[in-house]
C-alpha cells in the first residue's frame, strides 16, 4: 500500500508517496509531470549499482527517454566541483525547464541534485527518489537544497521544492546497518522536538523497526507528515521550521570537525546533537534531569552514539567546537541560536545561551 502525505504549498504543492515498489513504478508515477518524455537522473556510484537498472527499466516501460550521471558516494560530493560537474552535464544533456531531473539516492544526492535543478536555467523541476532512511524522513521533503563549504555544512544553497517525492521503502533493505541507524537519528528527532507520543511509540517499536515493514512505513509517513506540516507553516525557516534543526547545530559542527568523513555520519551527528541539546536544557533548568537520560538510553537501545567520546579519533577543543557552531545558518546578528527543550516533545528556539554552559555540556560529553 502506498501512503500519501500532501505538502500543500499552493502552486508548488506536491505529494510524498511512501511504500514498497515505487522505483519499479516510477515511470508511471512521473509521466503525468512531463510535458515531453525526457528525464535526467543524478545518482551516486553506490546507489546506481543497487537501484539504477530498475529505475531505468521503469522509465523505459513508460516511454520516457533518460540519461544518468553517477557521482562519487559520500558527503564530500556536496561541493562546488561536483555541483559544477552535475550542472555542466545537465546542460550537455539539453535538459529544459519542462523536463525533470530525478535525484536517486540519499541526502547528499538529493541536496546536490535539487540545488543543480534550482540554478539550471533559473529553475528546472525535479523529483526526489530517496533511497536512505535519512533522506526519506527528512532531506527529500521541504525544498532545502545545497552544498557544503569549507566554513560549514549546507551554507550554499536555495529553497527549491520538488514536484514529487517517491520514497520506496523496499530500498531501505539495501542499507548497511550503520546507515539505517544513522537515518533513525532524524526519525527520533521528530518525537523529541514536537510529539512525545511518537517518542513513546519509538521506544517500543524502534529496536525492531528494520524487521517490521508496517512499523517502518508508519515511522516514515509520520515523520514526513510532521515535517510537511511545519514546512507549510514556515517554508523558508523564519520561525517554527528552525525546530527541525534540533541537534543539528551541535551535529553540523561535529561533522565539520571530522571533515565530513565516515568518522561521523550526518544522522549520528544529529543523534549526538539531540543528546547534547537535552543535556544543556537540563543544565539550564529547562527540563527535568530524567529527560536527557531517557534520550541517551533510547539511543543506546538503538545502537547509536550519544556522546563526543563515541566519535573515533581526536576532536577540537570545546572552544573550537563552539566556534564551528558559530558558522551555523541559524546565527542571527552574531548570536548563536540553539534548539533546546522543556521536555520530550517540547522544543523551542533559544538565542541567549551562555557559551560557558555550552562548554560545560561539551566537556561532560567527552
Amino acid at each position: 500500500m502506498t501512503r500519501i502525505v500532501p505538502v500543500p504549498l499552493g502552486d508548488r504543492a506536491y505529494e510524498v508517496r511512501i511504500g514498497p515498489g515505487l522505483i519499479d513504478r516510477a515511470g508511471d508515477e512521473i509521466a503525468p509531470l512531463l510535458a515531453r518524455p525526457r528525464a535526467a537522473i543524478l545518482t551516486d556510484a553506490r546507489v546506481a549499482a543497487l537501484h539504477l537498472p530498475r529505475l531505468e527499466a521503469a522509465l523505459d516501460a513508460a516511454g520516457i527517454a533518460h540519461s544518468a550521471l553517477a557521482l562519487p558516494a559520500g558527503e564530500a560530493t556536496k561541493s562546488w566541483d561536483h555541483l559544477g560537474r552535475a550542472v555542466s552535464w545537465l546542460l550537455d544533456e539539453r535538459i529544459e525547464r519542462r523536463d525533470i531531473v530525478i535525484a536517486l539516492g540519499g541526502g547528499v544526492i538529493g541536496d546536490l541534485a535539487g540545488f543543480a535543478a534550482a540554478i539550471l536555467r533559473r529553475g528546472v523541476r525535479f523529483v526526489q527518489m530517496p533511497t536512505t532512511l535519512l533522506a526519506q524522513v527528512d532531506s527529500s521533503v521541504g525544498g532545502k537544497t545545497g552544498i557544503n563549504a569549507p566554513q560549514g555544512k549546507n551554507l550554499i544553497g536555495a529553497f527549491h521544492q520538488p514536484s514529487l517525492v517517491l520514497a520506496d521503502t523496499d530500498a531501505l533493505a539495501t542499507l548497511p546497518d550503520r546507515d539505517f541507524r544513522a537515518g533513525y537519528g532524524e526519525v527520533v528527532k521528530y518525537g523529541l522536538l514536537g510529539d512525545a507520543a511518537f517518542f513513546d511509540w519509538l521506544e517500543t517499536h524502534g529496536p525492531g523497526l528494520r524487521g517490521d515493514a508496517e512499523a517502518l512505513e508508519h515511522a516514515v509517513a509520520h515523520s514526513v507528515g510532521m515535517k510537511a506540516g511545519i514546512v507549510v507553516r514556515d517554508e523558508t525557516e523564519q520561525g517554527e521550521r528552525a525546530l527541525l534543526n534540533l541537534g543539528h547545530t551541535f551535529g553540523h559542527a561535529l561533522e565539520s570537525a571530522t571533515g565530513y568523513s565516515d568518522r561521523l555520519l550526518h544522522g549520528e551527528g544529529v543523534a549526538i546533537g539531540c543528546a547534547l541539546a537535552f543535556d544543556l536544557s537540563a543544565r539550564l533548568g529547562l527540563c527535568a534531569q530524567e529527560e536527557p537520560s531517557r534520550v541517551t538510553q533510547h539511543l543506546a537501545a538503538m545502537g547509536m552514539p550519544s556522546r563526543l567520546s563515541d566519535i573515533p579519533g581526536a576532536l577540537p577543543d570545546d572552544q573550537a567546537l563552539i566556534g564551528l557552531m558559530g558558522q551555523d545558518k541559524k546565527v542571527v546578528d552574531g548570536r548563536l541560536r540553539l534548539i533546546l527543550a522543556r521536555g520530550i516533545g517540547a522544543a523551542f528556539v533559544a538565542d541567549d545561551v551562555p557559551p560557558a554552559r555550552i562548554a560545560e555540556t561539551l566537556a561532560a560529553a567527552r
